[in-house]
């Protein structure tokens, strides 16, 4: 049964990890209508300029450091874990991404509801198959970045002690393919398109993913906070359609005049598309078209690559 949104109008909101791709339009956003906090380690003045200035207010700290974690308030209503760290290091993002979030939840285990993003890198690569949230686990993005699809299982599991311990109403989004006006995973692809850089794919063709836009998990995150109970509520996040790197480099070519290079690597990321059956339960499909979304971006960030306006 779908869930009734969330009002975080006016609410006190904790969101990590802000100055990210993911995270930033969610501090943009909320900030306008709630008191946001925005935790980071803030190493760079000018990241801290920039969330202050869409009107959060900036907490400085180390997910990876108890001490530095127990340190900040303790009365959030809502918090948004968006904080991931992978350095390649085992010892230090196992830290700062697992325990971490223990950390985190301990401190404002007086909030109303904690939403962790997660990611669908948690899960076994199993071909075309879309993949379900009792499906089987995996070291799925080893080849790429070693520690993250671990981290990310550590992650979650602590998340469940930690919020079944102290009665903590959590939901873990596992997010599929994020994506914004502020840039993504095709962005790139279309840098790479416009270089003449082959672009590696599993040879398991095509490769489906689900993308999301960041209007679409902006509007969704009240429901994702409404849809948390102390037992856990662990569901995949994407976009409502299905769509392959291979369909949208040729979209990205239409707009563009640039066409992809595809190299077959049985090491590349494979399909990892999602059954979006239990979200489409909870919180509802999404709104935006993928194509729309990916015109949107080449708008804003590169237009003078568009050769199709009209898209």
């Amino acid at each position: 049964m779908a869930v009734t949104p969330v009002d975080l109008t006016g609410k006190k909101i904790l969101i990590t990890g802000p100055t990210g791709q993911v995270a930033l339009p969610v501090v943009e956003h909320f900030a306008r209508i709630a008191d946001v906090y925005a935790l980071a380690r803030f190493s760079k003045a000018e990241d801290r300029a920039v969330i202050e200035a869409l009107g959060a207010k900036t907490l400085q700290a180390d997910l990876a450091d108890a001490r530095s974690v127990m340190s900040i308030p303790d009365d959030f209503d809502y918090v948004l874990n968006f904080a991931v760290v992978k350095s390649g290091n085992f010892d230090y993002d196992l830290a700062a991404n697992g325990e971490g979030i223990g950390y985190l939840m301990t401190r404002c285990k007086s909030a109303k509801a904690i939403l962790h993003f997660s990611s669908t890198a948690v899960y076994e690569y199993d071909g075309l198959e879309p993949r379900k949230e009792t499906d089987p686990l995996g070291d799925n993005h080893r080849v790429m970045f070693p520690t993250y699809s671990i981290a990310k299982i550590a992650a979650e599991t602590v998340c469940r002690f930690v919020a079944r311990q102290h009665q903590i109403p959590t939901t873990i989004a596992r997010l599929s393919v994020p994506y914004g006006d502020n840039g993504g995973w095709m962005y790139f692809h279309m840098l790479m398109m416009k270089g003449g850089i082959p672009i590696e794919v599993h040879p398991d063709a095509p490769n489906y993913y689900n993308l999301l836009h960041a209007d679409d998990y902006i509007a969704k995150i009240p429901y994702l906070l409404a849809a948390a109970t102390p037992e856990v509520t662990t569901v995949n996040f994407g976009g409502s359609q299905r769509t392959s790197i291979e369909e949208w480099c040729a979209y990205i070519s239409e707009l563009t005049g640039f066409e992809p290079i595809f190299k077959n690597n049985p090491k590349a990321f494979g399909s990892l598309c999602i059954d979006t059956e239990k979200m489409h339960s909870l919180i509802g499909e999404t709104a935006v078209d993928w194509k729309q979304g990916i015109k949107r971006q080449l708008e804003k960030l590169a237009p003078e690559v568009l050769i199709n306006k009209q898209g």
